[in-house]
């Protein structure tokens, strides 16, 4: 009995299936990471409120988003939220689970990015009379942009994983669909080998492109702590 086929190997490496597959995976990372920047771009401001009402609930989403598993929040989103009324399909609760739990991490990023930025340039900035969404657009965010690109593109990278996650609600992702040819043409070993080299290749590609933008708008001043990454 053979264990390996190098036939079934190379024949499911570029099998349109599992290439869909990645495609999938691919636009799921991005439109999450999108909704997650701009949701935790608001999640931060609401951390950095001059009201304890909104830092106490920014504060509560984080610890909630940050100390539960990706995993049970897509199960909740999934199966437990229809009980209450609110519906979603595979691809909603999918969007939806990893965009509020990356907007929990992005926010922390983001708030430190912000907090980088020396005080006394917002204060100079207010002494001439700019407002605050000036001060924010013009001189704090362009800074904290600097300071945000290391943290921001690990982030990225850890994404481009985490999709997998949302193949336990059936969404159809690369290990999804790879699930799906294991079942019926048992090529386990080939077809995870086939799944493992298409996310080494997709984080591959991202480092590569993430250093590019680290070295055109990367951080040029000392190194800032940033908040704890998972």
């Amino acid at each position: 009995m053979s264990f390996w086929s190098w036939s079934g190997f190379f024949d499911y490496l570029v099998n349109p299936f599992i290439l869909g597959g990645v495609v999938t995976t691919i636009w799921l990372t991005c439109v999450s990471l999108i909704a997650g920047l701009v949701l935790g771009f608001v999640v931060a401001l609401m951390r950095r409120s001059k009201l304890r009402l909104l830092r106490s609930i920014g504060w509560v989403y984080i610890w909630i988003f940050r100390g539960t598993p990706l995993l049970v929040q897509l199960i909740v989103i999934y199966t437990a939220l229809p009980q209450l009324g609110l519906r979603f399909s595979v691809v909603e609760a999918a969007l939806i689970g990893l965009a509020l739990n990356e907007a929990a991490y992005l926010a922390e990023i983001i708030r430190a990015g912000i907090e980088a930025v020396p005080e006394g340039q917002s204060r100079a900035a207010r002494a001439l009379g700019m407002t605050e969404r000036k001060i924010m657009r013009y001189i704090v965010m362009p800074q904290a942009f600097k300071v945000i690109i290391p943290p921001l593109g690990n982030s990225v990278n850890g994404l481009l994983k985490t999709t997998s996650v949302t193949s336990v609600i059936s969404m159809e992702e690369l290990l999804r669909r790879t699930q799906v040819l294991i079942q019926e043409k048992f090529m386990v070993l080939e077809l995870f080998a086939v799944a493992a080299i298409y996310y080494l290749l997709l984080t591959t590609v991202w480092d590569f492109i993430q250093r590019r933008i680290e070295r055109r708008f990367g951080q040029s001043t000392a190194p800032v702590q940033l908040a704890e990454q998972r």
